[in-house]
């Protein structure tokens, strides 16, 4: 799907930046600055409406989100999705849901004042950050913000971090004779042509975490991102690298017996395959531990303003959290729920178990940055061929 940043509290992101243009397409709406909402256009808090009723009654008075690359199999979304809509009688329209980041920012530029234009995104803070600079957000403080870690939002409200999770190996063991739980047994001939990813990380936040976390796993950094590259090369050239991207539907058909993507989506194909008859197993590999989290925010000229920003408050609210932990995503307001009381207990002791008992590092945006340009200039060369 998408790519990301770097965090405090226990997870970092990053993300892969490039600028593509879209054709525009869509009928044009009346206001090109804040969709057709006037108030609910400029309002920056729940206050700003006269409170949540006043919010709740303009939203349902919309009728309608637009989203974007929401795979209901991606950290609960499904259900995350069917309880806002049951709640307040709001449809939400998801637009290809297995965009990446960089798509949600091309439709948002390309269509700007248009009634297609997406009304929220939920991509990593690399593409918020860049998002924001190019004022395509609107500001908006739910009313968890002041919970939110300082390191984990934008001061101004423009965008502020969701859920994360650790980069991870899926193996299907039936068809594996014996599955791979570190990057280093990745290269062992037996798995010819079964190693995959969820997307290119030039474009992928899993696949970049994926690029990431290899290097870290091979003497390189957050300040040096090359031996990832360098080890998608050797996993080219031994065959072990499979090109086709990684889903539900490829491993229930055997074509990417081994994928490595977000614990949440890995543990996630687990809960969903068992029943088709997959036995999918989880490992976070402990020579490179690597962790992201996605960002959530408002377009500054979304067609149904209100209903964006009610959008923000289901999903910050405990409701809303819980049900990304359900999707064993781990949500950013993981810390404070758990001191409050409000965290589901039950869904926390199923996340997957991490390598180590230390706090985890986090690469600084500087550094992903300069990640991001080496692999959007190196990976074609790296698996070309």
């Amino acid at each position: 799907m998408r790519l990301h940043r770097a965090r405090t509290a226990g997870l970092a992101c990053s993300v892969v930046v490039a600028t593509l243009g879209l054709s525009a397409c869509g009928v044009t709406s009346a206001n090109e600055t804040g969709g057709g909402g006037g108030k609910a256009a400029t309002a920056t808090s729940a206050e700003d409406f006269g409170g949540m009723d006043a919010l709740v009654a303009a939203a349902k008075k919309e009728g309608k989100l637009n989203a974007i690359a929401l795979p209901r199999d991606w950290a609960n979304y499904g259900e995350i999705i069917d309880a806002f809509e049951k709640k307040y009688g709001i449809k939400v329209e998801v637009e290809n849901p297995d965009a990446s980041s960089q798509d949600e920012i091309n439709a948002v530029t390309s269509r700007k004042g248009q009634d297609r234009s997406p009304d929220v995104i939920d991509v990593g803070s690399a593409f918020a950050t860049s998002a924001a600079e190019q004022n395509l957000l609107a500001p908006y403080r739910v009313s968890a913000f002041d919970q939110i870690p300082k390191a984990q939002k934008d001061a101004q409200a423009r965008w502020y971090n969701d859920f994360g999770g650790y980069v991870s190996i899926g193996c299907d063991a039936a068809r594996v004779k014996k599955c791979p739980k570190t990057f280093s047994e990745l290269m062992d001939p037996q798995y010819k042509g079964q190693i995959a990813l969820t997307g290119n990380p030039t474009k992928s936040s899993s696949a970049f975490g994926a690029v990431y976390a290899s290097a870290l796993a091979n003497k390189g950094s957050f300040d040096d991102i090359k031996p990832g590259l360098d080890f998608f090369a050797r996993l080219k050239k031994a065959g072990n690298f499979n090109p086709v991207e990684s889903s539900p539907a490829t491993i229930q058909k055997g074509e990417t017996p081994i994928s490595i993507t977000w614990d949440y989506l890995n543990t996630g194909y687990a809960d969903d395959l068992r029943p088709k008859g997959v036995d999918w197993k989880v490992s976070i590999p402990s020579d490179g531990v690597y962790a992201e989290y996605y960002s959530q925010a408002i377009v500054k000229w979304a067609p149904h303003p209100a209903a964006a920003r009610l959008w923000q408050e289901f999903l910050y609210s405990p409701e809303g959290q819980n049900l990304w932990l359900k999707g064993h995503a781990r949500p950013v307001l993981m810390p404070e729920m758990q001191k409050s009381g409000t965290l589901d207990a039950t869904f926390a002791a199923e996340l997957p178990k991490t390598p180590g008992n230390g706090p985890a590092a986090f690469p600084t945006e500087g550094q992903i940055s300069k990640a991001k340009q080496a692999v959007v200039q190196g990976w074609s060369q790296a698996v070309a061929g």
